[in-house]
């Protein structure tokens, strides 16, 4: 075991100045033999939960920090104007030192948590800065090592001002005590002689100890010109000019993850120091509680005749099934039992609240609500609650493939509101559960294949002429853009340019690799809202620049795994396109048209799709997917759930064999009766992951809960876990009848479509909003169209496809008229005329302005 540890690490969570991964400096510290290693970004903790995560599973003791900015000793983080005595004024120089924070157990990384928020939400100047002042209030629980060459000692050392260092020096001795080392760094660099020769003299006299780290960017040391391109990305992308970028900005290539032997070496003249690694290893002893939820507290009103947020759910859901189901039976309790037993048994009782009810809030103030999203349409308590408008039974719908007893994990539900009035919700939840408990959250883009080709090239010089060629050869598949090293061997032009023998090309190519797959710059997520407790910072660290809302600094991911309640609010534009259409069609022939009510074998709707005139109409509109419409004549809303299912890549392949099978041209045969009831409706193939749940069952006799594990299982396809899990399904199977080698051939059958099957609720659900859009289409076209083009004013290549649409309908598009238009496209005896905010040039001023004119 290496008797040195590394505690001053910079992921690419330090955006554009980490060239490591989290894996990487994890698996760095796994290989060099170290027992613990630390991740401290700059300014952030955003990779800490990750962090925490990968490194327990490697067996390695995650430390837990940040080298943080702050503002020059003596001054506040508020004052904008104070400098480093003796800096220049330098844009952005000289503004703030650096420090580095770790916590020692659960106070010191709650403190963190609220140095790194502050930082954020009122020291922000170039950076997110603390003060002094900060911590005092917040360093218990708090190991500090006094950072780089711009800290906060080793900064007045390099200007000369002993003096001064001498007095931060002590008042850092003062506050931490034994928790405070001075950090000593070596990398060849003339700045850092003085403090070299200096802060050994400060331990001395303070009776401080020394420690020594390497300032840490990149692992390998061959990595040290990759890091110098991510440097030179943002300068590159704003000059377009070509850059030096052989020449290093950091003056010096090691500062990567050294051995301990390296480090010994090193700071032979300081044993002491790297003795005080292992010290502060042994003092950081944090344990997070990755098991815990924090369900904010959902007030029971007060006429809700109950005494817990259980009761008050059993009551809504029992109101709301016998509404529903006016034929309410014993068979429809047991399922409402059995799923309010989970979510009880669960502790989401206040979940299923405080989505109900913001939800309700929403319909009052007239924002429209999609029919439901994901898995959560397959729950009979949320249908009863009005969280989603699908009815579970009629679709055959699973409880199990959202919420799983067996596997633990918070509820995931997902809604799509009016894209122009989501705020509206968010407004209310803020209202309800405190501005400061309900945040928006942070999202990085990231270095893909074709990115990272582009912004290498730009600051190496690449031609665009060369460039271009290349990433527009990479492939997306399912949303995710082919990897270079998959590309360099699957793609022809690819694999020539990997061959190449020109150094500048080779450089190119290799520095992307290394670059590939990093965080690029942060943004906000364009969905997700967090809700907690109380204050969000008492739970998660917060971001903010001058140039952002406020967000969380961890992403939705580790928001789940720390046990906060995130959901996706999302915008949906075809909820406005619906409302419009609908008012349109009130105003144009006095009908009040229920888009829930719509009737679900309306002939129109059908030809409309068997047509393939599917312009407008949700999730249908693809060339591929039109083609397969007119192939298929779907008859049945069961056709058009299936066919949302199977147009994605992977069961794409089974479309021609679900037409045949369909039309009567290709026999149907089931390996075991039993599956006939389960693949009917899909003409025997496997298309939903709840029939892979079903099979399971059926089969094997598992549990439903049992089966969605083996589901996720094969999606996963872990090898030794799949033989573990054969044994168990064929045993089953036999026990149940099946003999043995059908039942093998159904478990392979199942693992070959595991991965390809389809959430049957989210697919019911996004097939519900295709048929309201294909009915309003087929039955109110000038309405519909009038309000589809209304969405799109911004959008002139949208216009004209859906203009083109127009006329293959026979629906005249008039031309504009300062008489006749308004604002948006409007509907009359001829047509439709032409909405004068989707004029090039004309903004909906300009438009009111005419309008008002007009009118007077």
């Amino acid at each position: 075991m290496s008797e040195f540890v590394h505690l001053h690490n910079h992921s690419h969570f330090s955006l554009l100045d980490g060239a490591a991964t989290i894996e990487g400096i994890v698996g760095a510290a796994v290989k060099n033999k170290m027992p613990a290693v630390a991740l401290t970004d700059h300014g952030v903790m955003d990779g800490c939960i990750q962090f925490y995560i990968e490194a327990q599973k490697a067996g390695i003791k995650p430390i837990l920090g940040s080298e943080f900015y702050i503002a020059p000793h003596g001054t506040s983080r508020f004052d904008k104007t104070a400098r480093v005595e003796g800096k220049t004024k330098e844009t952005g120089r000289g503004v703030y030192n650096h420090l580095v924070l770790l916590a020692k157990d659960e106070l010191g990384y709650k403190n963190l948590i609220k140095l790194s928020s502050l930082a954020h939400t009122e020291g922000f100047y170039y950076k997110p800065r603390i003060d002094f002042e900060l911590l005092k209030q917040y360093h218990n629980g708090i190991v500090c090592l006094s950072a780089c060459p711009v800290g906060v000692i080793a900064d007045y050392l390099v200007l000369g001002n002993y003096g001064k260092a001498k007095t931060i020096c002590k008042d850092y001795t003062d506050l931490f005590g034994k928790d405070f080392y001075l950090e000593l760094q070596d990398h060849s660099l003339e700045i850092e002689k003085p403090i070299l020769e200096f802060l050994p003299k400060f331990a001395k006299e303070f009776g401080v100890k020394l420690i020594c780290s390497n300032d840490n960017h990149y692992i390998e040391k061959e990595h040290a010109l990759a890091h110098n391109v991510m440097l030179l990305i943002p300068e590159a992308s704003q000059n377009g000019t070509q850059l030096n970028y052989k020449d290093l900005k950091y003056g010096t290539d090691q500062i990567y993850f050294k051995s301990a032997e390296e480090m010994q070496k090193l700071f032979k003249q300081f044993p002491q120091a790297i003795a005080s690694t292992m010290e502060v290893a042994d003092k950081c002893n944090l344990k997070l509680d990755l098991k815990k939820n924090y369900v904010p507290n959902f007030p029971l009103p007060n006429n809700s005749g109950a005494n817990s947020l259980e009761e008050y759910l059993e009551k809504l859901a029992y109101d709301g099934v016998r509404k529903k189901y006016p034929d309410f039976d014993e068979h429809i309790e047991a399922r409402l039992k059995h799923e309010l037993g989970t979510i009880k048994k669960m502790g989401y009782a206040g979940y299923f609240l405080i989505v109900q009810d913001f939800i309700a809030e929403a319909r009052r103030q007239g924002v429209w609500v999609g029919p439901g999203r994901g898995s959560a349409a397959g729950s009979i308590v949320s249908y009863a609650l009005d969280i989603t408008t699908v009815d579970p039974l009629k679709y055959d719908l699973l409880f199990e493939r959202f919420l799983n007893p067996d596997r633990v994990s918070m509820p995931d539900i997902d809604i799509d509101f009016t894209d122009t009035k989501r705020e509206l919700v968010i407004k209310y939840v803020k209202q309800k559960y405190g501005e400061n408990a309900v945040s928006q959250i942070i999202t990085f883009n990231t270095l893909q294949s074709k990115a990272v080709l582009k912004d290498v090239g730009r600051v190496m010089g690449i031609p665009l002429s060369t460039v271009e060629p290349l990433t527009k050869q990479i492939p997306t598949i399912q949303g995710e853009v082919m990897p270079l090293a998959k590309a360099f061997k699957e793609i022809p032009e690819l694999r020539e340019i990997r061959k190449s023998t020109d150094e500048k090309t080779k450089e190119w190519l290799d520095v992307s690799l290394v670059l590939e797959g990093m965080n690029r710059n942060a943004g906000m997520h364009a969905a997700g809202v967090v809700i907690a407790p109380g204050p969000i910072d008492e739970y998660v660290p917060m971001f903010k620049t001058t140039a952002t809302e406020l967000m969380t600094q961890y992403s939705m991911l580790d928001l789940e795994k720390v046990g906060l309640l995130k959901m996706d609010f999302l915008g949906l534009k075809t909820l406005r396109v619906l409302e419009i259409a609908v008012k349109m069609i009130q105003q144009n022939h006095g009908e009040a048209i229920d888009v829930e009510q719509l009737p679900e074998s309306d002939a129109k709707v059908f030809e409309l799709f068997s047509k393939g005139l599917t312009t407008g109409v949700f999730q249908f509109e693809s060339a591929g997917m039109r083609d397969s419409l007119r192939k298929l004549k779907p008859n049945a809303f069961t056709d058009l759930v299936a066919m949302n299912a199977l147009y994605r890549p992977g069961p794409m392949q089974m479309i021609d064999d679900f037409i045949l099978r369909k039309l009567g041209k290709q026999t149907i045969e089931y390996l075991h009766l039993k599956l006939e009831p389960i693949l009917k409706e899909t003409y025997g193939v496997i298309v939903y992951q709840e029939q892979v749940i079903k099979m399971a069952s059926e089969i094997a006799g598992f549990t439903l809960a049992k089966a969605d594990l083996l589901r996720r299982a094969m999606g996963k396809k872990d090898k030794e876990l799949m033989a573990k899990q054969q044994k168990e399904f064929v045993q089953g199977a036999v026990e149940n009848g099946v003999k043995e080698k059908t039942a093998k051939e159904i478990f392979d059958l199942i693992e070959k479509f595991a991965s390809y099957g389809f959430n049957k609720s989210h697919s019911v659900a996004y097939a519900k909003i295709a048929y309201q859009t294909a009915y309003l289409k087929a039955h109110y076209p000038n309405e519909f169209i009038a309000a589809l083009l209304s969405t799109e004013l911004d959008d002139n290549k949208r216009i004209a496809e859906i203009i083109d649409d127009c006329r293959q309908l026979g629906i005249s598009i008039l031309p504009p008229d300062v008489n006749e238009s308004g604002i948006d496209f409007t509907v009359t005896k001829e047509g439709i005329r032409f909405g004068l905010s989707a004029l090039k040039g004309v903004g909906e001023t300009a438009v009111e302005s005419i309008l008002k004119a007009k009118k007077e």
